[in-house]
C-alpha cells in the first residue's frame, strides 16, 4: 500500500462533503435556507480562526452577516431533525457492537447576561464557577473515532422559572427545569430506542451518582461503567451484606489482586494503572454482575478513581479497565470541535440558535471522523471504494 493511501492525501472528501450535504438537506424545506446552512457548515470546518456570523459571511463572499446569521435565527428548518440524521452518520462510519456512549458537559464562558442560560455557574472547562452556558453532549466512539450525537442545553432554575427571560430567548414552553443527569438520561434513553449499537455506557461522577440512570440501564440489560465519588455509599457481596463507601473498599483490597491494565492510548503511550474490582451486593441475576471498579495510580497508590459497574458476569478485569478509560473519548470530541470547528463560538443568544449552531458543529465533526474511519479502514485492509456512509443515501 502506498502511503499516500493511508496518510488521507487521496481521499476525496470533497465528494464525501457533498454526499453529507445531500442527506443533511432533507431538513430544509426550500432551497435558500439549505445554501445558507451549508456555507456556515463550509465554514465550521474551514480555516478561520473566529466561527462568527461575520467571518463566515466573508468567507461565504457576502458584504453582510445576514444571510448567515438567519440560518441560526429566522430560517425554518428542524434542528432535532438534523441531529438524528448526524446520529445516522456516525453510526453509519462508526457504529460497531463493541461502541460505547459517553455522556458528559461542557461550558461556554460568556462575558454578558442575555444569552439563554447563561449564569455563573460550575464550568469544569474552566474548572471554577464562570459566567457561562452549560450544554450536556452524548458521544458515541468505537474502534474507528468518536463524534457527538445528541446535545441540550442545561437551563437553570433561574432561568426556567423566569417567564421573560424564556419569551426573549424563545426558550419553548415545553421545556422545564431538568437536572444534567436528567437531561442525560433523556438522551441516552433516545439514542438506545434509536437503536444505537452499545456495549456500554460510560459517565462521570455526576451521571454515576444518579441511581435513577443506572436504575434505567439496568431495566434495559444495558451494561454500564459508571464513575462514582470515593464517599459512594455500596454494598459488598460478603456473608454480613457490608455496607461501607466505594473509599473504605478500596483501602480493604489486598495486594495480590491489584492487577496493571492499560486504560487506553495517551500521548506518551499506553496509560497504566493499578486496577481491581469488589463484587457488589444488588440482588443481581445471572447473566448479569455488580461491581466496584477501582483505578490507582501508580506512581501515586493514594490517587484513585471509582466506578460501579454493570455487565454480563464473565467480563474481564482488562476489559472493565479497557471500557473504563473510553470516558475521554468525548473530551476529544470536544477538544476538536472547540479548536477546530467554532463549538464555542455561538453568537445566538436563543434557545433555538444555540441548539442549531450546536448541531452544525455536529455535523462537521461527525464528516471528519467519518473521513478518520475510512483511513482506518484503508489501513487495515483493502480500501472501500465506497464510503458505507452513502448506504444512508439509498
Amino acid at each position: 500500500m502506498a502511503v499516500a493511501e493511508w496518510s488521507g492525501s487521496l481521499l476525496a472528501w470533497e465528494a464525501e462533503l457533498d454526499g453529507l450535504k445531500a442527506r443533511l438537506g432533507l431538513v430544509f424545506g426550500r432551497r435558500e435556507p439549505r445554501e445558507a446552512a451549508f456555507h456556515y457548515l463550509d465554514g465550521l470546518l474551514s480555516g478561520i480562526e473566529r466561527k462568527t456570523g461575520w467571518q463566515l459571511a466573508e468567507r461565504a463572499g457576502d458584504a453582510r452577516p445576514w444571510r448567515i446569521q438567519s440560518v441560526l435565527g429566522r430560517d425554518r428548518w428542524d434542528a432535532d431533525a438534523m441531529r438524528d440524521l448526524v446520529r445516522s452518520e456516525v453510526l453509519a462510519g462508526l457504529g460497531d457492537a463493541a461502541g460505547v456512549l459517553v455522556v458528559d458537559e461542557t461550558g461556554f464562558v460568556k462575558k454578558g447576561e442575555h444569552s439563554v442560560g447563561v449564569a455563573r455557574q460550575y464550568s469544569g472547562t474552566a474548572g471554577r464557577i464562570e459566567n457561562c452556558q452549560v450544554g450536556v453532549f452524548l458521544a458515541y466512539a468505537s474502534r474507528f473515532g468518536q463524534a457527538l450525537i445528541d446535545r441540550r442545553l442545561y437551563l437553570p432554575e433561574s432561568w426556567a422559572s423566569d417567564a421573560a427571560r424564556r419569551a426573549k430567548t424563545y426558550v419553548p414552553p415545553a421545556i422545564d427545569f431538568a437536572t444534567k443527569p436528567t437531561i442525560a438520561r433523556e438522551m441516552i434513553a433516545s439514542a438506545l430506542d434509536a437503536g444505537v449499537p452499545c456495549a456500554f455506557v460510560l459517565g462521570d461522577a455526576l451521571y454515576g451518582s444518579d441511581k435513577r440512570l443506572r436504575v434505567m440501564l439496568e431495566a434495559r440489560d444495558q451494561p454500564y461503567v459508571l464513575a462514582v465519588r470515593s464517599n459512594e455509599a455500596i454494598m459488598l457481596d460478603t456473608a454480613a451484606f457490608h455496607s461501607t463507601t466505594a473509599e473504605s473498599a478500596a483501602d480493604a483490597v489486598p495486594d495480590e489482586e491489584w492487577a496493571c491494565h492499560a486504560a487506553g492510548e495517551g500521548a506518551k503511550g499506553p496509560r497504566l494503572y493499578d486496577w481491581a474490582r469488589v463484587r457488589l451486593f444488588r440482588l443481581q441475576e445471572p447473566p448479569w454482575d455488580h461491581w466496584l471498579l477501582i483505578r490507582r495510580s501508580r506512581r501515586d497508590p493514594k490517587k484513585r478513581a471509582y466506578y460501579v459497574v454493570f455487565a454480563p458476569m464473565e467480563t474481564t478485569l482488562a476489559e472493565l479497565a479497557g471500557v473504563a478509560g473510553l470516558r475521554w473519548t468525548i473530551e476529544e470530541c470536544f477538544e476538536r470541535a472547540k479548536n477546530d470547528l467554532g463549538l464555542d463560538h455561538c453568537e445566538a443568544r436563543s434557545w433555538t440558535g444555540w441548539h442549531r449552531h450546536m448541531t452544525l458543529c455536529m455535523a462537521a465533526l461527525a464528516f471528519l471522523a467519518g473521513l478518520s474511519a475510512d483511513l482506518r479502514r484503508a489501513a487495515w485492509s483493502k480500501p472501500n471504494e465506497t464510503s458505507p456512509r452513502q448506504s444512508i443515501a439509498a
